[in-house]
């Protein structure tokens, strides 16, 4: 085992403490903010001491670089995000940073060059944990976006463009972010499983096929407010009610498809939320993923055609907002072959293949080049969670893999 597993796990733990969370005592660390203004700070010095250059990029993202033999050849780059869910866990998406730092440090230490550029990526943004629009920073490096949501506020009311001023940089230039297709090679993402498929097997790394399809809707239902005493059951429109029987109706759905969709109401807001008062509106958010396009978009209508079902009868108004909509994004089959070889030969067994469902900046840059992408067992299936963790052992072999991984790509 060497040092570089053992070193990415102590400093994922670093991150996940003051001053690098918002929430003492919790980890939450969101784009732009300050405890991420502290998170850039250590981990540019980290790069720079593995031997990178650093930048910030007009996202906001920090971006390290080790130039190959041919000062400004195309680069290799690989990361993952370093923003986080409110309390969350230590290793969603940091690791992958880490695991990136510690690649280019095993080869700087022996002073190797390779005939590509290798560039570290730690997107700002993944999560979408402050504005309601994940991956903002993947998708501008993507070219996917080139302008922010003018409409969009977070929960202190500040506007996406005031928060970038606020970070010093500017709004108007977001687009300078996108990167051109040929400045690089492939974008790996090494991350943590969440969920339980690798540890089911006893496995340790797995390389990822596709990321499943996602829409994620934000629903409004809106009833009647009224006196809690005085209101007979019969007359009342009760928009909680209707709500409660709807997000059973999501989990059926959900559920239908067996083991290749999910469905999930995860936030719900209810107003007035007074405990005397009929709840008069009712916002709740609808997140509906598949392993196709097609399975996806299947479900979101017969889901959206149930719950407008249950509003008519129940006598109350129902509206849906989409922020959005991701296609299934597939690896590219070259990049997983190679990938499975190198966990094959650090594992000396035959490679997991899995499907993610959960999504990832990698979604994103499938757009802009080959992408693929390197899970690392999660005990107990745990992410979003502060119990999140990780084994030293898997993250050490997740490392050597993506070292022969990188000396195969060069051939």
């Amino acid at each position: 085992m060497t040092a570089h597993g053992a070193r990415a796990v102590e400093r994922c733990r670093l991150l996940a403490d003051t001053p690098f969370s918002e929430t003492p005592g919790s980890l939450f660390r969101f784009w732009l903010g300050p405890a991420y203004r502290r998170t850039l700070e250590q981990v540019s010095q980290w790069m720079e001491e593995a031997g990178l250059t650093t930048r910030l990029d007009a996202a906001g993202s920090l971006v390290g670089r080790y130039e190959g033999l041919v000062p400004g050849a195309p680069a290799l780059m690989i990361g993952s995000h370093l923003d986080t869910v409110r309390n969350g866990g230590a290793f969603d998406g940091n690791l992958g940073v880490m695991l990136g730092i510690e690649l280019v440090s095993a080869l700087h230490e022996k002073g190797t060059r390779l005939p590509f550029a290798i560039e570290v990526m730690g997107f700002g943004d993944e999560e979408g944990s402050r504005f309601a629009a994940p991956m903002i920073c993947s998708r501008a490096m993507a070219g996917l976006i080139d302008a922010i949501p003018e409409d969009m506020t977070d929960a202190s009311g500040m506007s996406m463009g005031e928060a970038m001023g606020d970070y010093g940089l500017d709004p108007a230039r977001l687009a300078e972010a996108a990167r051109r297709p040929d400045e690089l090679l492939a974008y790996i993402e090494p991350h943590i499983e969440q969920g339980p498929a690798l540890e089911s097997t006893d496995g340790q790394i797995g390389v990822v096929t596709a990321i499943a399809a996602q829409t994620r809707q934000r629903v409004t239902v809106t009833g009647q407010s009224d006196h809690a005493g005085t209101t007979p059951m019969t007359l009342r429109q009760d928009a909680l009610t209707a709500v409660a029987e709807m997000i059973l109706a999501v989990e059926r759905h959900g559920a239908a498809g067996g083991d290749t969709q999910v469905a999930t109401v995860g936030h719900v807001e209810v107003l007035p939320n007074t405990s005397n008062v009929i709840p008069g509106e009712v916002r709740f958010s609808l997140d509906m993923r598949a392993a196709t396009d097609a399975a996806r978009d299947v479900m979101v209508d017969a889901i959206r055609t149930d719950l407008r079902f249950i509003a008519a009868r129940r006598g109350v108004g129902i509206t849906f907002d989409t922020p959005q909509i991701l296609p299934a994004a597939a690896c590219a089959p070259e990049l997983v072959e190679r990938l499975a070889r190198a966990a094959t030969g650090v594992t000396g067994r035959p490679a997991q293949r899995l499907l993610s469902g959960a999504g990832h900046d990698a979604m994103a840059m499938v757009d802009l080049c080959p992408m693929g992408m390197l899970f690392i067992r999660s005990p107990g299936g745990l992410s979003h969670h502060p119990d999140e963790t990780v084994r030293v052992e898997d993250v050490d072999l997740a490392h050597r893999a993506l070292l022969a991984f990188v000396k195969e790509f060069q051939s």
